[in-house]
């Protein structure tokens, strides 16, 4: 049943891999918030998360959107949240920060105290199926496509991913992305003659 389980979550993420990895642009995109995307990543990761006690948390600021594919982008963040609990100790937290960084972009951030990443590992971590540590995959559960699926969301949404890792102190995982701009706020353009 546990490698039927595996087979079935390979299967599922090498499909979405194969959706968000091509050239052809997502459809129907929308305003899509931020506030609910956490909300709902979290709540997927919460069962995992209460059985080894960590707390997760959110954080920073409220009320940013983006234009995007919603399930898209909970994907993506779950998976962050997953691998962010997935990694650390018991009675630790995960935090989930969202904060505006200019007129045009918005972070948002996976931070965990687990066990860190090595630096000569950082470069490869978003390659399909590349494991920092091999031998601890079949503990962890995942199918080694999390991040590449990360990587390849935040692209199709026109943004970019980038982590930070000290081994023995955690990561975090943060997703650049092109805020969605209110048009109440936005200059009346003129009328050209």
């Amino acid at each position: 049943q546990q490698e039927s389980v595996r087979l079935s979550n390979l299967v599922h993420d090498l499909i979405m891999l194969a959706r968000v990895q091509g050239d052809a642009p997502l459809p129907q995109l929308r305003p899509v918030s931020l506030d609910d995307v956490a909300a709902e990543a979290m709540d997927r990761c919460r069962l995992k998360a209460d059985a080894k006690n960590i707390t997760l948390t959110t954080g920073g600021s409220r009320g940013m959107k983006v234009r995007g594919d919603e399930e898209l982008m909970v994907t993506a963040l779950r998976n962050l949240v997953d691998n962010a609990v997935a990694y650390s100790p018991e009675n630790t937290r995960v935090a989930i920060a969202t904060r505006r960084t200019d007129d045009l972009h918005v972070e948002i951030s996976v931070t965990d105290q687990g066990i860190g990443i090595p630096d000569v590992e950082l470069e490869r971590i978003f390659e399909r199926f590349y494991r920092v540590d091999p031998a601890r995959s079949r503990q962890t559960g995942g199918t080694g496509l999390g991040l590449a699926i990360v990587k390849h969301v935040t692209t199709k949404h026109g943004g970019e991913v980038t982590v930070w890792s000290k081994e023995g102190s955690g990561s975090t995982f943060t997703l650049r992305l092109p805020l969605l701009n209110d048009p109440a706020k936005e200059p009346a353009q003129e009328a050209t003659p």
